[in-house]
């Protein structure tokens, strides 16, 4: 899960069409979302020389204001294009060296391409500049590897006391207090900042768990092996995908960096097509249909067009001609079915985790302010308990479809799991695959800096400190 600071285009903004944006901007010249929303939707249209001029031409219209360069550097970012979103927000801090957002958004760039120690320091001058910068405090602590001492500790406390903030602020304080607290040794003072945290984010992004388990039911009751074998065969034959699915804090981005490691595979991060197509669907589809329902109507030549429009879709993110390429979202557990219609040879890889240990690091972190995900730990078992359900009923319908890696087996006996996945992905071992610590590849996901370490066993039974505290979770997973 993306925890950019700031992200374009959560929805593409697919709902604007392009001579609508184009007269807001012409009548409102100013109108900043106007061309944030423009330039998204020409990336997503593959119109990417396009999206870059309108951006320059903003910044040229505009020579002495910040936000068009903030706007191409937010832009960038969320294209995952990293080494020229790095440029971009350093030109914005040429001209705004004492604003405490330019630093945390350079902190986070620098993050993304393993500049840890220059990521810090950004993220330091951020906080020097506003001791209350909840989204600076939690890019420092979500690092990780970076250890966090009892004069932060003190400040973030203070920034608290102070009030007068967004809500946002004081998710990203609580949940850096978390962290911090637990670096102290001070577990259940931290334990009380997360279950803060998470209350919070519930006010600003509430989740329904019936609606998630109501999902998975009808999922259940569409998509039988009986359906799979009348429908299957009919989507794109393209073979050269591969989906990375779980829960989030799973280990999907060790995976993923172990595959992007391989001469064959290019790694493409977390990427949203899948699910704005099936939100397309849903919209597209009988009236009152579920998303499950709406999926089991396409007809045969639909299914081949929705691959088709995929593939062209993400074909914007490839960097590199190897032959595969990855797709990390873990929240596509939920979609293997349409996967499975849309791209019948694609492959499937489910990376799967202790539910405990899984759940309370997602409970620990941060996602964005966009994500809709549990926020009790009641609500996060039942969350695993339906992801469990889905892919054991996908597993029954279609044996052998999904390929299970499993997190603690892998960090165990790293070259027997991973030369097992290969196997199934039908590609040779490759030493590379051990140096995957070495990649210099842009990492945008909570784990950045924890897959730039070798495999190591620091955060199996980090849960244990919470041991205590954490009885609903474990009754229910």
């Amino acid at each position: 899960m993306n925890n950019s600071p700031s992200r374009l285009g959560t929805n593409v903004f697919l709902g604007h069409n392009e001579p609508a944006l184009r007269q807001a901007i012409a009548s409102r010249p100013g109108d900043i979302q106007a061309y944030a929303d423009l330039a998204s939707l020409l990336f997503r249209l593959e119109r990417t020389d396009e999206a870059m001029a309108l951006l320059e031409g903003t910044i040229a219209n505009y020579p002495h204001e910040i936000w068009p360069l903030s706007l191409k550097a937010a832009a960038l970012t969320a294209e995952h294009r990293a080494d020229e979103a790095l440029r971009a927000h350093a030109a914005v801090l040429g001209r705004a060296r004492h604003a405490t957002v330019p630093w945390m958004n350079y902190g986070y760039a620098l993050k993304t391409v393993g500049r840890t120690a220059e990521a810090v320091t950004a993220y330091r001058k951020a906080i020097a500049l506003d001791t209350a910068n909840g989204a600076a405090w939690w890019g420092l602590a979500n690092l990780r590897t970076v250890q966090l001492g009892i004069e932060d500790v003190a400040l973030m406390e203070r920034a608290l006391q102070r009030g007068g903030g967004h809500p946002l602020q004081y998710v990203q304080l609580h949940f850096a207090l978390g962290k911090g607290l637990a670096d102290l040794g001070r577990y259940e003072r931290s334990f009380r900042h997360y279950e803060e945290a998470n209350r919070l984010r519930g006010e600003l992004a509430p989740y329904d768990a019936e609606a998630m388990h109501d999902f998975v039911r009808s999922a259940e009751a569409s998509f039988t092996s009986d359906f799979f074998a009348q429908h299957g065969g009919y989507g794109h034959d393209a073979a050269n995908i591969i989906f990375i699915v779980g829960m989030p804090r799973s280990g999907s981005t060790l995976v993923e960096q172990i595959l992007a490691s391989h001469p064959m595979i290019e790694g493409g991060g977390e990427l949203f097509e899948l699910q704005e197509i099936a939100e397309d669907i849903r919209l597209n589809g009988a009236e009152r249909a579920s998303m499950a329902e709406a999926i089991s109507e396409l007809k045969a030549d639909e299914l081949h067009m929705i691959g088709a429009r995929y593939l062209a879709s993400v074909r914007r993110h490839r960097r590199t001609d190897r032959s595969f390429f990855t797709d990390k979202m873990p929240a596509n557990w939920q979609l293997t079915p349409l996967i499975h219609l849309i791209l019948p040879n694609a492959k499937i890889v489910d990376v799967r985790r202790d539910p405990v240990a899984c759940c309370f690091s997602a409970f620990t972190t941060y996602f964005n302010r966009h994500t809709r995900f549990p926020t009790k730990l009641t609500d996060l078992a039942r969350y695993y308990n339906d992801y469990i359900r889905m892919t054991a009923h996908m597993d029954s319908a279609l044996p052998g479809r999904i390929h299970r890696v499993r997190y603690e087996r892998l960090v165990e006996d790293f070259e027997a799991e991973t030369s097992r996945l290969l196997d199934h992905l039908g590609l040779p071992f490759d030493p590379a695959c051990r140096l995957f610590n070495e990649n210099p590849r842009a990492v945008h996901t909570p784990s950045a800096q924890q897959v730039r370490r070798p495999i190591n066993r620091d955060g199996l039974d980090h849960w244990r400190n919470y041991e205590r505290w954490l009885g609903p979770l474990q009754a229910a997973t």
